[in-house]
Order: C-alpha cells, then sequence, then structure tokens
C-alpha cells in the first residue's frame, strides 16, 4: 500500500501483521476486527498454541485442577486470522516492511503490532539448568512438565526465587503436602516489587505454612547424578541442599532479540513506545506503522513522573492491545493515549493479594486499613507527598478508592482519617525497598528512564 493511501483503504485491504500470539495479541487482533478492520489479518506464534491464559499456570495447574490445555483465552469475536504458530519471528526490515521467520518466509505488512512478551530468565549455567528436574515455569509446556513432577510427590522442591511467580509455586507445593524451600537473596520475599514493610508480612505467611524460607542467600551451583537428575543445591552460606525438583524463578526477560539490527528501539528492557504505543526507532523517532503493546513494551506515563514503565500485568497488556488497536487504524487527531493505573494481583497461601499504581516507586507506606498481625489490610504507598500506590491482603474492596486517589494525585499521607485505622496506621513508616543496584527477583513494574518530553499535564481517566 503506497505511503499515501487513505485510512479507509488500510481497513478495507490492508496488511495487518501481529507477532506475539499472545493475551495482548489476540486482544489487539479482535479490538481490529470490531474497529471495522476487514484486511488481512497474520498471527504469528514461536509456541504450537493458540493464546491461553498465564495466570491459572502457577495456580489451578500447580494444583493438579485444571490441564495446561484448558487455559485458552476466551475469544471476544472471530478475528478470521491466518496463524503461523510453532514459527518464531527472526528478524524486521523496517525499510521493506516484512518480518523474518524462522522457517525462513517473509511477511509482509501495512501495520505491525509487536506484542511477544517476556519469558523466564534461565538459570545461568547451562549445563546445570539442562538437568532432569530443573524447571523454569512460564509456558504451558512448562506448567505440564512440572505439574506431572510434582505429582509424582519429589523429595524436595527447591524454588530460587521470591518474587510473585516463585512464591505461587511455593505456596502451591505446601498446598500438595510437598516439602520445599525457597532461596532469596533479597531480605525477604516480594520486596522487589512490594517493599520490606510488606516483605515481612509475606515471610512469616512462607513460614507459618511451613515454607523452608531461607533470605539474603544465593544458589551458587546446582549438582546432577550420574544419570542427570538434579540432586542438591549449593547455597552462598556454605551448605549443601538435597533437591530432586529445582524450579528457577529469577524474573523475566524481554524477548526483543529478533530485533536486533532492525534499527528499531528495542533492548533488554523492552521495546520504546511513545503513550500510542507507537514504536520509536533507534534515532528516538516515532514510527508510524509499528506498535507494541503488553509486557515488552516501555511507555511514559504522565502519574509518574513520564518514567517509561515496563509492566508485567494482564490487565495492562489488555487495556494497551486495545490502545494500540485503536490507534492503528486512527488518524493522527483521533489516537488516545495509553493512561491505564498498574494492577496486579496473586494468590498465594490462602491469601488474595492486590495491588495499584506503582509501589516500588514509593519511600513511605502508612498501613491505611486493618493490621498486619491479621493479614487483612490496605497499604498506601507516598513518593514526594503524593499517593503513588497502594496494595491489599484480602482487603480488595479498597482498591478501586485508592485507585481514584492515584488518578487524583492525591497527597501523602492521607489528609483524613478512616474509618477503622489501627495504631500502627497513624504515621507513615520507611517502604523499605531495597538498594535498586542490587538486584532482586521478580518486580513486575520496571522504572526505566525519563521521556524528553517531561512536562506536567492533567490526567482525567476514562471512567471520571
Amino acid at each position: 500500500m503506497s505511503a499515501d493511501g487513505s485510512l479507509e483503504r488500510l481497513k478495507r485491504e490492508g496488511r495487518i501483521v501481529v507477532v506475539g500470539a499472545s493475551l495482548a495479541g489476540l486482544r489487539a487482533a479482535e479490538t481490529m476486527r470490531e474497529k471495522g478492520f476487514t484486511g488481512s489479518l497474520t498471527m504469528i506464534g514461536d509456541e504450537p498454541y493458540e493464546p491461553y491464559d498465564r495466570p491459572p499456570l502457577s495456580k489451578q495447574v500447580l494444583l493438579g485442577r485444571a490441564g495446561p490445555e484448558h487455559t485458552a483465552l476466551p475469544r471476544r469475536r472471530d478475528i478470521g486470522a491466518e496463524w503461523r504458530l510453532g514459527v518464531p519471528a527472526t528478524g524486521l526490515d523496517m525499510a521493506a516492511r516484512r518480518v523474518r521467520l524462522g522457517d525462513g518466509n517473509e511477511v509482509e505488512y501495512d501495520r505491525l503490532l509487536i506484542a511477544t512478551g517476556v519469558r523466564a530468565r534461565p538459570w545461568p549455567q547451562a549445563d546445570e539448568a539442562a538437568l532432569d528436574g530443573v524447571f523454569v515455569l512460564r509456558t504451558r509446556d512448562d506448567a505440564a512438565a512440572l505439574e506431572q513432577k510434582l505429582a509424582a510427590g519429589p523429595r524436595r522442591v527447591l524454588v530460587i526465587g521470591a518474587g510473585f511467580t516463585g512464591s505461587e509455586i511455593a505456596s502451591a507445593c505446601r498446598e500438595r503436602g510437598l516439602p520445599v524451600t525457597v532461596a532469596e537473596r533479597g531480605a525477604a520475599p516480594l520486596v522487589g516489587a512490594l517493599g520490606g514493610v510488606i516483605g515481612e508480612v509475606a515471610a512469616e505467611m512462607h513460614r507459618e505454612h511451613g515454607v523452608d524460607l531461607r533470605t539474603g542467600i544465593m544458589v551458587t551451583g546446582l549438582e546432577g547424578d550420574a544419570t542427570g537428575r538434579v540432586r542438591a543445591a549449593h547455597l552462598s552460606d556454605g551448605t549443601t541442599l538435597e533437591a530432586d525438583v529445582v524450579v528457577v524463578s529469577l524474573g523475566a526477560m524481554r524477548n526483543t532479540e529478533w530485533l536486533a539490527g532492525s534499527g528499531l528501539g528495542a533492548g533488554p528492557r523492552g521495546i520504546a513506545c511513545d503513550a500510542g504505543c507507537r514504536a520509536f526507532d533507534i534515532r528516538g523517532i516515532v514510527t508510524d506503522d509499528i506498535y507494541v503493546a503488553g509486557d515488552v513494551a516501555r511507555s511514559p506515563h504522565a502519574l509518574f513522573g513520564y518514567q517509561f514503565l515496563s509492566l508485567e500485568h494482564w490487565g495492562n497488556a489488555v487495556a494497551q492491545a486495545e490502545t494500540a488497536a485503536h490507534n492503528m487504524l486512527s488518524e493522527s487527531a483521533d489516537r488516545r493515549p495509553h493512561l491505564w493505573v498498574p494492577a496486579f494481583w496473586s494468590s498465594q497461601f490462602g491469601v488474595n493479594i492486590k495491588s495499584v499504581g506503582v509501589p516500588s516507586m514509593g519511600t513511605e507506606i502508612l498501613i491505611a486499613q486493618g493490621s498486619r498481625g491479621e493479614r487483612r489490610f490496605t497499604g498506601v504507598y507516598g513518593y514526594q507527598g503524593r499517593v503513588i500506590g497502594a496494595v491489599t491482603f484480602d482487603q480488595s474492596r479498597w482498591l478501586q478508592f485508592y485507585e481514584r486517589l492515584i488518578e487524583e494525585t492525591a497527597p501523602f499521607p492521607l489528609p483524613f482519617t478512616t474509618m477503622d485505622r489501627r495504631p500502627e496506621g497513624n504515621r507513615p513508616m520507611p517502604a523499605d525497598f531495597p538498594d535498586p543496584s542490587v538486584p532482586t527477583h521478580g518486580p513486575t513494574i520496571t522504572l526505566s528512564g525519563y521521556s524528553p518530553a517531561d512536562r506536567r499535564m492533567t490526567f482525567t481517566p476514562a471512567h471520571h
């Protein structure tokens, strides 16, 4: 299609390619069809499966309550796409508007959406990672293989990393009655995502449920037996732990390597895009035909100091995909920004944990409702005199209220007395996040620098 082709012609007969048969990729494709796109739609995915839901993998699937094949995402509508599954994208030619595939084929596009997401960070020693009994958990196949191993009743499971995924795996192991050790190099579970005050509560939950939690510890090596099965782990305190299943939960890596040399602004922290989901090239110039959505995107957010945020959140993937799809098929005056307030949830040890905003930006925390001792509370995070995030443990009814305060850049500490304020809620305390230069496992939000366009604006959420 020529550069001066009309938008209507694009909608009628254009070629749209989505790289990433993911939650974001599927919801974007559905939105494009809903907005009247009748041209050709190609969905490219490196896994052999159509898009499926990942949160159940570390919950219902590991508990044996649902098979991995039952995690397919529900469809809002038929998208009439050509599916290229089990074939990864290996390169991008921006000038010729072509995506290269692992099978040697190329696919031409008029508009491209990249939704390649993240993958689990592997154990760094390849020979140790290849031992029978060493797992990561990200894909359907990962979950199926790990569940089969847990069902066989291993003597001990070692989970390396106590972020959200690692904690959920440990919870599932205890629910199945399996002995489990968790090794976390930070001071507490969830410390990188929610800080030390909440990390202490998470640590108590682990230990009360029988987890052998070891913090401030690194695994220095894995050892196999003569048959190539994992048998032990060596720890930084000099001890050796016997384990016949090891789950490596060291966070995620963004799937951007295939874009090396393409000229797109892509790297280990993701693909930089503007608030309208348009990708930047390596010169910092925005493209008009390449868009990004989901975990692989880095986009600036007005509410959070115009920092570029990379979010590993289910809801963000959906909202950003819908915004990208809208903008791909709109005139510039009709495009809209992606200004979704981050939200996240986790279920572990019988407790429902939910957060909104960016807790990891917070320097202070106030327990505004409930009590940490009862595992039922709301913690509100403050940054430079304003509310920046909130987390609830079994108290999610308050979350919408605090989401509004974040959107309104409400002052912190809170200027009002809440209904059930306990003594611990009278004053803020340091949120106790680790030094950002010291790596911890599993933050779900990565702050990655500033946009040059650092100017003030008023944020009016769509639902007001």
